[in-house]
């Protein structure tokens, strides 16, 4: 995961539970979260719409949809197959992750920890895809910080690198164009993001848990020292601290959540949303979300910055009141 979007908490007080007259307010808060203007799941939109329309019912409401369509002109769907993308950028390197356990940008062992990152041709990085028994570990591509843009230009032709109706809509043009494909293994641990996210499936499907801003009372986070993961033998990874700050990171795991240890977490609104080929998913930002996928899954997203207004305002709000105790 790229630096720019590590997600923070709050640094010096960790899983306080909030109670008392405070936890009554951000109760309240929740449930007329639910009863206002939270979806029970994720709506989906069978045309792409106008920016204006687009803009004033999702991105000012700030909430998640999918949209069809939104990629149907693109050569991608149709070529994108691995013989393709073999044929396009077999001989190219590009950078790769990998980790043991599919567990990249994650709390692990006691430690926040990064994947490798490798640098090998994309012809191998299919080869593991297709025998993933060939290669000890899960390997992603993932690297973002616009990979695709800057990786994959030989197939950015079949794709785009901005979406015009989308900029349109936020009156801007993207930070950020990423190219996403792995093993089903691979897991994104849960966090948000300081972005107008638009997730775009080209094969395959994506499997999101997500949940609203105002779910960031209910939310527990813990911190971690930083590390990354090196094979220092053939199939053997290690976990080696990197040194540096902790790292705040959500401690619960939303597929299994550990209700005993996290009892606040049963106030949160979580919803499932699977995305599929040809469909793309509008992320707000400051959204809450896990991601999975099938195997061999391909992508491209494309991050816009987010306005930093009151929104963003009650939202910092928000969470210092949900790490306040009160006395008594």
């Amino acid at each position: 995961m790229a630096a720019s979007t590590r997600d923070t908490g709050p640094e010096e007080l960790l899983n306080p539970a909030p109670r008392g007259k405070i936890r009554d307010a951000l109760l309240k808060l929740s449930v007329e979260a639910k009863e206002l203007y939270l979806n029970s799941r994720v709506p989906v939109l069978g045309a792409v719409p106008s920016p204006l329309q687009f803009h004033r019912q999702w991105v000012a409401a700030n909430q998640p949809v999918v949209v069809r369509g939104v990629t149907q002109e693109w050569p991608a769907l149709a070529k994108w197959s691995p013989a393709y993308l073999r044929d396009k950028l077999g001989h190219k390197e590009v950078t790769v992750t990998v980790t043991p356990n599919g567990l990249a940008d994650a709390p692990h062992a006691g430690y926040f920890v990064m994947p490798e990152e490798r640098r090998m041709r994309f012809g191998a990085f299919l080869d593991v895809l297709e025998n993933p028994e060939s290669q000890p570990g899960v390997f992603y591509v993932q690297k973002q910080n616009s990979n695709f843009t800057d990786e994959f230009s030989e197939i950015l032709c079949d794709a785009a690198s901005e979406i015009p109706w989308f900029s349109e809509a936020l009156g801007k043009k993207p930070d950020a164009v990423n190219f996403w494909m792995g093993d089903e293994r691979a897991v994104t641990s849960m966090h948000k993001d300081h972005y107008e996210n638009i997730y775009c499936v080209i094969s395959g499907c994506k499997d999101f848990i997500l949940l609203p801003p105002t779910d960031a009372p209910w939310i527990p986070y813990s911190s971690y020292a930083p590390a990354v993961y090196e094979e220092t033998h053939p199939g053997k990874f290690d976990i080696k601290p990197t040194g540096g700050n902790e790292v705040p990171w959500i401690s619960i795991d939303p597929l299994e959540p550990d209700l005993e240890r996290y009892p606040q977490y049963k106030h949160a609104s979580p919803v499932k949303c699977r995305v599929k080929a040809g469909e793309a998913l509008y992320l707000p930002s400051l959204w809450y979300h896990h991601v999975r996928q099938s195997q061999g899954c391909v992508a491209v997203n494309f991050w816009y910055d987010m306005e930093y207004d009151v929104k963003f305002g009650y939202h910092k709000l928000l969470q210092a009141l949900s790490w306040v105790r009160e006395p008594g």
